[in-house]
């Protein structure tokens, strides 16, 4: 199978990550008999100090001519300084927003290796961390009107507009639901429909398509509520689903409680199979060119692209088992170093997961 994968590496400390996920898809391509082209994509920084914008149009351009996006992460200090509708971030907002992708897919998952390193007790752990959070991703406040004035008695004064339709709703809605007929069948819709309208509207429309799912255990909670259930007991969730900014939220939340940034895949799809698939961690611009960031959650975002954009399950699982392989091993980077395991950089782990395809 021939693919063309946008590449966009990114700032800092992404470079090196992107490096080593590209490396193991040549391996994989290799072993599996499939070719896999890359076109280069400038954006965030990178594209700033190219181009004076975060993503030109012809850099989008080439992302939607892809069959799949993989990107490291964006942004830095560096631009810091630039004006707000140029910062490296909006390059991201917009590739979204082009593409279509109106989900984002977010495991939560403890690697057993790396129980020790979340911050529950391990009673907790004990019990299991596997979820996933199902977040719509082109609405909300995110993408609603902003604006900012002055009073008449001359104070500032901002806002920011919350705006969801039907249809957006019902689309993510049935993205949760699928998910969990593929997992545990469980499927929890978060909100604050007890104070905006928004979420009332988000649970009028859950409440209308959950009967289309009869096989899937369907509850709802508050987003408060749920930020909470999730330190105290992350076990009792499957699939979450929610809206663009309580999803973001949660989500981070939730990568923390899996031990660290530096193991965590995800990927934003739309209606089509073309998706985009990053780490969820930054730049990492303290270390850039020491040879020190994890480089897992970008080769395990490249296993997520083969799985859900081109079908290639045995090939992302090939991936997934590597690194669990290597970690059985005992190798760390300095992100989920514990005692009595071997500390490596960036690209021995990825030398290692290679060893293992």
């Amino acid at each position: 199978m021939n693919k063309n994968i946008a590449l966009i590496r990114g700032d800092y400390a992404s470079v090196e990550i992107m490096e080593q996920a590209v490396r193991v898809l040549d391996r994989v391509a290799e072993k599996y008999g499939h070719s896999f082209s890359y076109t280069e994509v400038d954006m965030g920084g990178a594209a700033i100090d190219k181009y004076g914008e975060p993503l030109p149009d012809s850099e989008l351009a080439k992302c939607l001519a892809s069959d799949s996006v993989l990107l490291g992460a964006v942004g830095g200090p560096k631009w810091d300084g630039v004006p707000a509708d140029k910062r490296p971030e909006r390059g991201l907002l917009k590739l979204r927003k082009g593409m279509g992708l109106y989900s984002n897919i977010r495991p939560a998952k403890i690697w057993p290796q790396l129980a020790a390193s979340s911050p529950l007790k391990p009673s907790i752990v004990e019990k299991g961390v596997d979820f996933v959070i199902v977040r719509e991703l082109i609405g909300g406040a995110y993408f609603g009107e902003h604006k900012t004035w002055t009073a008449e008695n001359g104070e500032k004064a901002a806002s920011d507009i919350i705006v969801y339709s039907e249809h957006e709703i019902e689309r993510i809605g049935r993205i949760g639901f699928e998910m969990a007929q593929k997992r545990r069948r469980k499927l929890c819709s978060v909100d604050k429909a007890n104070v905006l309208d928004s979420s009332k509207l988000w649970r009028a429309v859950m409440h209308r398509i959950k009967d289309d799912y009869p096989d899937v255990e369907y509850s709802e909670m508050y987003v408060d509520n749920c930020a909470m259930q999730i330190v105290r007991d992350p076990s009792q969730f499957d699939v979450i689903v929610t809206e663009n900014m309580f999803g973001d939220i949660l989500s981070d939340e939730a990568s923390m409680v899996a031990g660290s940034i530096g193991m965590a895949p995800s990927s934003s799809l739309g209606d089509g199979s073309c998706g985009l698939y990053e780490p969820i961690h930054g730049t990492a611009p303290d270390i850039a060119g020491q040879d020190k960031i994890n480089p897992s959650a970008c080769i395990l975002s490249a296993a997520m692209m083969l799985r859900y954009s081109f079908d290639m399950a045995e090939e992302a699982d090939e991936i997934e088992k590597a690194v669990n392989a290597v970690l059985n091993d005992g190798l760390r980077t300095g992100d989920i170093r514990s005692e009595g395991c071997t500390v490596v950089g960036c690209r021995a782990m990825g030398d290692a997961i290679l060893s293992k395809i």
